[in-house]
């Protein structure tokens, strides 16, 4: 793993750096490194992460914690360390996102559990409002994964799901509201122009991927309103940061696969640790929804196989229901106890089963051991 702190990219010094890099002969993971590096005007975290164990590799990253000054917002320090606006709130809960005050001490969430899946092309969880990338690297490269927060389809306008494809490239984009964008507006008392230009009032900011999703107006692109990245607000396209997808868009080629998934829980069986990291689930309208225990029951058995681990009951449903997307230990690998000179359980140990999440209830134990 390699979490890389670069300064934060100026938009035209990354342009005059993608436009350089044609000139050389350089893999598209060392373009993307690269560009993370250059350019700097405040400090700003590119998160890099080595695929040390392949596809075998389930959890990347570290937490962070730093000390605020009397200027700081929760907004500017997930900006600052690559995180989305409600990631930052709600691995703080009761911090003021607009005056924490000086001195507080405020945790940056940056360990996670890579979702399920394809390693390859572009991976959006919608309910985790994140972006992963996997370069195809070269032969003899370290495989990566590049991660950046972005922000989804609010309720009403859902951002679709399942597998397309990179069709289309486009710097400096002209933005082309769609009828129902231009209906929605007007009807706000804020009428859109049919074409707005490239420039500081477009929201697609500078760069633009298209989708191959009918009818063709998902797009992965920038903004010119960067607070609200992490935040279900767009009208279903994947918004990012100015200074992500300025490095982002070079190194993605065309064709380049994009798959769409809906996974609010991700569970990650790692030396002996039972990791849980759950998200606001939504349903396939795009609306928040309760948490599924049966959801964390099947991934739970797809996870631990034949393994036998302790699980602490209380503290599973409880990080299900706060939802803060931050991964916790829900349970540790155990043995169950054996007759001397047998292998099959005892009396007094059950045999092992799959596992079953109770409903939470008064009388419900601590934990127990389940397999």
């Amino acid at each position: 793993m390699r979490l890389v702190d670069t300064p934060q990219p100026r938009l035209e010094c990354l342009r005059r750096t993608a436009f350089a890099f044609t000139s050389f002969r350089m893999t598209r993971v060392g373009k993307l490194i690269l560009l993370l590096v250059l350019c700097s005007t405040a400090p700003a975290w590119a998160t890099v992460y080595e695929l040390t164990d392949g596809d075998a590799t389930q959890v990347v990253g570290e937490d962070l914690h730093v000390t605020t000054v009397y200027s700081d917002t929760l907004y500017d320090l997930a900006r600052k360390y690559g995180v989305g606006s409600e990631e930052i709130t709600r691995a703080n809960p009761g911090i003021d996102p607009w005056l924490p005050g000086a001195g507080k001490n405020i945790l940056i969430p940056g360990r996670r559990i890579l979702p399920p899946g394809p390693r390859e092309g572009i991976v959006v969880n919608i309910p985790e409002h994140r972006l992963y990338y996997y370069p195809k690297p070269k032969r003899h490269e370290q495989r990566v994964v590049v991660t950046y927060p972005v922000s989804i389809g609010k309720m009403d306008w859902k951002t679709p799901l399942g597998e397309t494809h990179i069709i289309q490239k486009v710097r400096n984009p002209s933005w082309f509201p769609p009828a129902s964008i231009r209906k929605e507006h007007l009807a706000n008392g804020d009428p859109l122009p049919r074409v707005v230009p490239p420039g500081p009032k477009n929201p697609l900011g500078a760069f633009e991927m298209r989708l191959a999703v009918s009818p063709g107006d998902y797009l992965i692109h920038g903004t010119n309103n960067p607070l609200a990245v992490g935040m279900p607000v767009t009208h279903g396209c994947i918004r990012m940061y100015p200074e992500d997808v300025a490095a982002l868009f070079p190194t993605v080629p065309m064709g380049t696969k994009v798959f769409l998934m809906n996974q609010p829980i991700k569970i990650a069986y790692v030396d002996g640790e039972l990791l849980l990291e759950a998200h606001p689930p939504v349903d396939d309208q795009g609306q928040t929804v309760d948490p599924a225990l049966q959801d964390m029951e099947q991934q739970l058995n797809r996870a631990l196989g034949n393994n036998t681990v302790a699980i602490d009951w209380d503290y599973a449903i409880d990080n299900l229901k706060t939802a803060n997307g931050i991964p916790a230990t829900v349970g540790l690998e155990a043995d169950l106890p054996t007759a001397p000179g047998n292998s099959a359980p005892t009396e007094a140990s059950p045999q092992a089963a799959p596992v079953s999440a109770p409903a939470p209830t008064a009388a419900q134990p601590v934990s127990k051991t389940l397999s």
